[in-house]
């Protein structure tokens, strides 16, 4: 980076600070991830709130061009908030449901400032909330469906009291609620296993099953805005359409049996006869009340919730597993990215290039083909996703080989990037068979026309085909000009593998894997595996001073002739399992765990550190160039430091996020977050960066 070109960096962090949060570190993405729910400001169709699944609240002021975090909910990173509702007669007043993956539990909170400062309702606490819905006809009334039932509010969400029967046998686990236009005693719920009815308030409840295929989990309802009678249900099985107020159903065709899973309904408030359906293989549209549909996004697009802009429907929003926010301005027909300000990327690897250090890359997990790797120019500023090739694999590490190839660690193999700017795998013509999933059409536009039946049959088999032949080609890759170590041990031809750690030492790559540790002297060309160090698995790796220390959650080995020979290293007493290891310019050796952070000059007797504001240390780093070791943590904590490793001084910053890692980038800091992407020091001064 120029110092012109510092300048500018320190503008835009300076353009981004918050006015109420100065001191925190700044999100710059990549943006993206997992969006669960949308509500509408009744007072402005460009205020837009956002929920997510780690529980933070976003909001947008320009209809989702531009995303700002507002609030983590409970102050807790594990809460999926599907559902939010703005109070119709005062915008200031929000409601949220939320719930927990994996467990029963969850709840209900409100906000009276706009959603920056949230109260649990206490009467609703530990509840696992999947619906939420208000009275389109009294604000004032409230009804949440969770799994132990279904529940009212008459006060705008002050108290809450059952209406399902205690203890019943089939109202429970609600998914879906909605509430008549007109009377607010008319309450439709879906369960994990049928629909349910009340027309008094929850004093006597109907079953609705009838034309609906036995125990069909019902994801949405929704109730036409002229017509109360006209109703909507998706279910697993299928999208029903009731003409008589749920007495009878009738199966909606034209959706693929493989998109069943429709999580949301919507209908277009000007116009009636266009009804969304988001399901689990993209987005559906129709323009004729059910009779005939079209998909009019990627089938890879798992839709979670759509936002309809009511002053303008053409408009429009959809929330996606891994894509985040995708909008359209053409009434659904084409969308694209709206994520600027939202990230929820899980970062997993971070590589940094020695010729430029404002040329970074970090590698994502659980994102399938919207994450792979990112590649930065401007210290992580903006990003530019490298995934051709990698077909939706999860990237665990990342390194720059000798000369400048970088390289991926996955979870099922390594990889290159090429000239040709796609990842090619090792061992394999294309990327092992666990990469292809489904054998899916993979189009390359958002906008691209979903392919008939026979069109996906034959893709699906072509997939299938090319999978079976790359497998049975797969051979040793030649290596590029001479081999560096003829009398070495003999060359991997594949590995499928998970990949854990990179690192490039002189001109060898190490990785650690969950078999063992290889060694690459060829720039990932060819691998072997390392013999000395010991079975797998391996999980960390570190080096400087010519002394390379490989390392798993419990155990610890050191080499210094280059991975010839190898001696354990013990764990420092009271450290139960490793959360990182590291090297200095002295070979001093440091670990890292939950209760805190140790140094060695032998290996043999360990010293720890007193960091009173780190608990549950996640990682260790050391910066060269500063003379520091970096570390971070992921408890309670938002602190990260750096520890000179002169006098073991430390500098430590409240960074605001929880953080995966931190490295330097020139003058200031670059973080991974647990689940939030990027952060970067807001520094103001003028970088050294070239």
């Amino acid at each position: 980076m120029t110092r012109s070109g510092a300048w500018v960096l320190a503008a835009a962090l300076l353009c981004a600070l918050p006015a109420q949060a100065a001191v925190a570190w700044l999100g710059f993405g990549p943006y993206g991830g997992d969006v669960r729910s949308f509500a509408t400001d009744p007072t402005d169709a460009r205020h837009i709130y956002m929920g997510t699944a780690n529980g933070w609240v976003y909001e947008s002021r320009d209809g989702g061009a531009e995303w700002h975090r507002l609030a983590r909910v409970g102050s807790r990173d594990d809460l999926v908030l599907d559902h939010i509702v703005v109070d119709a007669t005062n915008p200031q007043h929000l409601m949220v449901g939320a719930w927990v993956t994996g467990r029963d539990d969850g709840g209900l909170w409100s906000s009276e400032d706009g959603g920056r400062t949230w109260q649990s309702a206490a009467e609703m606490a530990g509840q696992s909330v999947r619906a939420l819905a208000a009275a389109p006809s009294d604000a004032r009334i409230l009804v949440a469906g969770a799994l132990s039932g279904v529940y009212r509010s008459k006060d705008g969400g002050a108290h809450w009291t059952r209406i399902s029967p205690e203890g019943s046998t089939e109202i429970h686990e609600i998914e879906s609620l909605a509430i008549d236009p007109a009377e607010p005693e008319v309450i439709y719920a879906g369960t994990w296993h049928l629909p349910w009815k009340t027309t008094d308030g929850g004093a006597h409840w109907v079953s609705i099953k009838d034309g609906v295929i036995e125990d069909s989990d019902v994801f949405s309802i929704i109730l036409d805005r002229r017509d109360g009678n006209v109703v909507y249900a998706s279910a697993c099985s299928g999208i029903y359409k009731s003409s008589n107020a749920g007495e009878m159903f009738k199966k909606v065709e034209g959706i693929p049996s493989t998109a069943r899973r429709t999580r949301v309904l919507r209908q277009d408030p000007v116009h009636p006869d266009v009804v969304f359906a988001g399901t689990t293989e993209g987005l559906f549209r129709t323009a004729d009340a059910g009779s005939t549909w079209m998909r009019v996004t990627r089938p890879e697009d798992v839709v979670n919730d759509i936002s309809i802009d009511p002053v303008r429907p053409e408009h429009m929003l959809i929330a996606t597993d891994r894509g985040g926010v995708l909008a359209s301005e053409d009434g659904g027909f084409s969308f694209k990215d709206a994520n600027r300000g939202f990230s929820a990327r899980q970062v997993e690897a971070y590589a940094a290039d020695p010729a430029n250090p404002a040329r970074v890359y970090v590698g994502v997990v659980n994102d399938k083909d919207s994450g792979g790797v990112f590649a930065s120019n401007d210290g992580g500023l903006t990003w530019e996703q490298r995934e051709a090739g990698l077909h939706g694999m999860d990237v665990f590490a990342l390194s720059l080989a000798p000369d400048g190839t970088l390289l991926a660690g996955a979870n099922h193999g390594l990889l290159r990037w090429t000239d040709a700017g796609r990842w090619e795998w090792y061992g394999h013509t294309d990327a092992p068979e666990e990469a292809y999933p489904d054998g899916k059409l993979k189009e390359d536009e958002r906008t691209g026309v979903p392919p008939s039946a026979a069109e996906q049959a034959a893709i699906e088999a072509a997939t299938r085909k090319a999978v079976a032949k790359s497998k049975a080609l797969a051979v040793k890759r030649p290596v590029a000009g001479p081999v560096k170590r003829p009398s070495g041990p003999p060359a991997l031809s594949t590995y499928d593998g998970a990949v854990f750690a990179l690192l490039t030492v002189e001109n060898t790559v190490y990785a650690a894997t969950g078999d063992g540790l290889l060694a690459s002297p060829s720039a990932g060309m060819n691998w072997h595996t390392v013999a000395a160090a010991g079975a797998g698995p391996w999980r960390y790796l570190a080096a400087s001073r010519g002394v390379l220390l490989a390392a798993d959650l419990k155990r610890m080995e050191t080499s210094e002739d280059g991975g010839k020979t190898w001696k354990s290293v013990a764990l420092p007493t009271g450290l139960t399992q490793l959360g990182g290891v590291a090297v200095d310019g002295e070979g001093e050796l440091w670990a890292v765990g939950g209760e805190g952070i140790w140094f060695s000059r032998d290996g043999a007797a360990w010293t720890k550190l007193t960091t009173p504001d780190l608990v549950d240390v996640n990682s260790v780093f050391y910066d060269a160039v500063g003379g520091r070791v970096l570390v971070t943590a992921n408890g309670s904590s938002t602190f990260a430091c750096a520890i000179r490793t002169a006098d073991k001084t430390p500098e430590c910053w409240d960074t605001g996020w929880h953080l995966r890692m931190m490295r330097p980038v020139g003058d200031h800091m670059v973080a991974a977050t647990l689940y939030d992407g990027v952060v970067v020091q807001p520094r103001m001064v003028e970088s050294p960066l070239k």
